[in-house]
């Protein structure tokens, strides 16, 4: 058997006629930036995320750097976050000039561990990052409680979760703005770059919505300094249409899942955990075993590919060397980082599939 690991071609044979439909229109206008297509995404996502407002950019690195610059995050700010997730949670920071905090995981979430965040506030502390990793909104009430006490500001890397749901709310609708990803691998994907930030603030809304466009507060007229962070049109009208199928999508994200860990557990692998009140988007179905390489060498010999998100912390990255991070400062990190590994996980893997991958897991 050769499996597919997310099976992007398949999906996009779903849903053609649609999407062909979608494309043509827009070509057809030849509005190809902020087009109709981009205020009618915009406006779906709010109903299905229930947030305020939602603003359409570029990618999730970018709805990062929209979200901080609205916060007005300056140079020599600092703002805690994880060390184990993709390097954009704190490239965008230090981008900014502003400092990268970390605080080692949850040893079964392997999100942020909010019983060490207290500890590394200073006076220079200006927003907490949590990131909900592989599709599982992070501890929000214990961070917000936190934040609240020393007015800080949240912001909710969400690219890998959209459509996950933190009692009974997405966690595109939790802490000061949330952000996502609709790079084409995310489970709710374009194709090409894409992503969008969230708020209920309509302050920050409209600075963001601002900045996006060259801090533009009417043609060439630039209130702040910001970026070209527009979402292209065709991307918008490619997640329009897949966005009306994506609570059918997530439903069978959550199948996959279930049948995986059915299948797996008690074979000495150590499976995702998922808090109660909390719903995964199951971007990543990622489990840890002690011997990864050779497993991995093993399965891509049956045709089963994988993956590791991630294999080394951003405290042990070179490009952060400068933060003085040392090995051992955040063990759980570094022990997930050497032992996980995800399995191929999309909508549409069929039982005999999930069954192979499992016994020859």
């Amino acid at each position: 058997m050769n499996i597919d690991f997310a099976k992007l071609q398949y999906q996009y044979q779903l849903y053609k006629i649609e999407i062909d439909e979608a494309i043509h229109a827009v070509l057809d206008k030849s509005n190809y930036i902020m087009g109709e297509e981009t205020t009618q995404l915009e406006s779906s996502l709010q109903e299905f995320t229930g947030a305020k407002h939602a603003i359409t950019c570029s990618s999730g690195t970018d709805a990062l750097l929209l979200a901080m610059m609205a916060l007005d995050i300056q140079p020599g700010d600092e703002i805690i976050t994880t060390p184990f997730t993709f390097i954009a949670t704190a490239e965008t920071i230090a981008f900014l000039k502003a400092k990268p905090v970390f605080v080692d995981i949850d040893v079964r979430t392997y999100n942020i561990d909010p019983s060490k965040i207290e500890e590394k506030i200073t006076d220079k502390t200006k927003a907490i990052i949590p990131v909900s990793l592989y599709g599982q909104p992070a501890d929000m009430d214990t961070i917000q409680a936190i934040a609240d006490r020393h007015n800080l500001k949240v912001i909710i890397d969400g690219a890998q979760s959209f459509g996950s749901t933190y009692k009974g709310k997405t966690d595109s609708n939790l802490g000061d703005v949330s952000t996502t990803s609709f790079f084409p691998a995310k489970p709710l994907g374009c194709f090409g770059d894409g992503g969008a930030v969230f708020t209920n603030d309509d302050a920050l809304a409209a600075k963001m919505k601002s900045l996006r466009v060259h801090g533009q507060s009417k043609r060439y007229h630039h209130q702040y300094i910001g970026m070209g962070g527009r979402m292209d049109t065709i991307q918008a009208a490619v997640l329009n249409v897949k966005l009306k199928h994506y609570e059918k999508d997530l439903a069978l994200r959550q199948e996959v899942a279930e049948k995986y860990s059915k299948a797996l557990e008690g074979k000495g692998i150590v499976l995702p955990f998922i808090e109660k009140d909390v719903t995964s988007a199951w971007a990543q179905y990622s489990v840890r075993v002690q011997n990864r390489d050779a497993v991995q060498s093993k399965l891509k010999g049956e045709g089963i590919p994988t993956a590791v998100h991630y294999p080394m912390p951003l405290h042990l990255q070179e490009c952060f060397k400068y933060l003085g991070y040392q090995k051992e400062d955040f063990p759980v990190a570094e022990q997930v980082s050497n032992e996980i590994m995800s399995l191929p996980m999309n909508p549409y893997l069929t039982d005999e599939e999930i069954g192979y991958i499992s016994s020859s897991l």
